[in-house]
C-alpha cells in the first residue's frame, strides 16, 4: 500500500469525479481511513464487506489491517479498475459491481463478516434497515453516515434525535456514535457533517416475526408521534394493545423506550 500513489493522484489519473447522483463524496485523508478501521477492528482474520469503496481509500486502511477477505461492493462501475489496482493476486480482495440494495451478502463471503463503509448519503439508512432486519447478519457494523442520521441510530429515549431508526437499530444492536468529521474533510465537502456509528448485533436480537411487527409499531407510532399511543397505534390494537404490553395508552412515541416497543411488538 505504501507504494501507490496517493488517492486525489489516483483519482486525476483516471479522470474521475464524484457524482451527485450517487450521492458520492470522497474520503482522501488516509489518516482518517485509518482510524475509521482501527475503530472497526480488531478483524482478527474475519472477512470484511465494503460498500461504495470510491476511489479505496478505506479499501487501503482495511488491505492494511488483520481483516481476511476483503469483499467491495461499488454500483459505479467507473471506480472498478481503479480498485482493482489495489488487487495483489493473493485472492484476499473481491470487487462486485452491483447495487449494494439488491446484493445477498451470504454468497458473497463465509463465517462472521464485518460491514465498514463511508455509505453514500442517498442510500445510507435504506441499507442500514436492510442488514438490521434481513436474513444475513454481520458480526459488526462500523458505518459513515450524515450527523443526522449517525444521531438518529444512537440516539437516547426521550431525546428530539429518537425515532423509529433508533428503536429499529437499537433493539437489534448495541450502538454508538464513535467518530465525527466535518464537511471539509470530504472531496467534494457535502453540505452537512459527518458521523460514523459503530454497531454490535445484541445476543438476543429479536426474531424475523418480531421484528417485522416492530417495524409496524414503529411507523404508526412515529408517524404520527404528536398522538397518543392510544390513538397512533389504534388500527393494531390501540389502548387494548397498549395495557396488553404495559405501556401507557396516553404515552407518546418519543417517550417509549426501545423494550417498550419490543413488548408492543410482542403483544401484537
Amino acid at each position: 500500500m505504501a507504494d501507490l500513489p496517493s488517492l486525489r493522484e489516483t483519482l486525476d489519473a483516471h479522470g474521475l469525479l464524484a457524482k451527485k447522483s450517487f450521492g458520492q463524496h470522497f474520503l482522501l485523508d488516509l489518516n482518517v481511513t485509518r482510524k475509521i478501521v482501527r475503530l472497526a477492528g480488531p478483524f482478527e482474520g474475519r472477512a470484511v464487506i465494503e460498500v461504495g469503496p470510491g476511489p479505496g481509500g478505506l479499501t487501503r486502511a482495511l488491505l492494511e489491517s488483520d481483516a481476511g477477505a476483503v469483499v467491495l461492493v461499488e454500483k459505479d462501475a467507473r471506480f472498478v479498475p481503479l480498485l482493482s489496482e489495489l488487487d495483489d493476486g493473493s485472492g484476499r480482495l473481491t470487487i462486485v459491481e452491483g447495487d449494494a440494495l439488491k446484493v445477498r451478502e451470504a454468497e458473497l463471503v463465509e463465517g462472521p463478516t464485518h460491514l465498514v463503509s463511508n455509505l453514500p448519503y442517498n442510500v445510507g439508512t435504506p441499507l442500514l434497515i436492510k442488514w438490521l432486519t434481513g436474513p444475513w447478519t454481520p458480526h459488526a457494523l462500523t458505518l459513515m453516515f450524515q450527523k443526522e442520521v449517525a444521531d438518529r441510530v444512537a440516539a437516547p429515549v426521550g431525546s428530539d434525535a429518537y425515532g423509529r431508526l433508533s428503536v429499529i437499530a437499537q433493539a437489534v444492536c448495541e450502538a454508538r456514535v464513535v467518530m465525527d468529521l466535518p464537511a471539509r474533510a470530504f472531496t467534494p465537502p457535502p453540505k452537512v457533517a459527518s458521523a460514523v456509528v459503530h454497531l454490535v448485533p445484541r445476543v438476543d436480537r429479536p426474531d424475523t416475526a418480531t421484528l417485522k411487527r416492530l417495524e409496524q409499531m414503529t411507523a404508526a407510532a412515529f408517524g404520527q408521534r404528536r398522538k397518543m399511543l392510544r390513538s397512533s397505534l389504534k388500527p393494531l390494537g390501540g389502548a387494548v394493545l397498549c395495557e396488553a404490553a404495559g405501556v401507557d395508552p396516553d404515552a407518546r412515541a418519543e417517550t417509549v423506550d426501545v423494550a417498550g416497543f419490543l413488548r408492543l411488538a410482542r403483544a401484537g
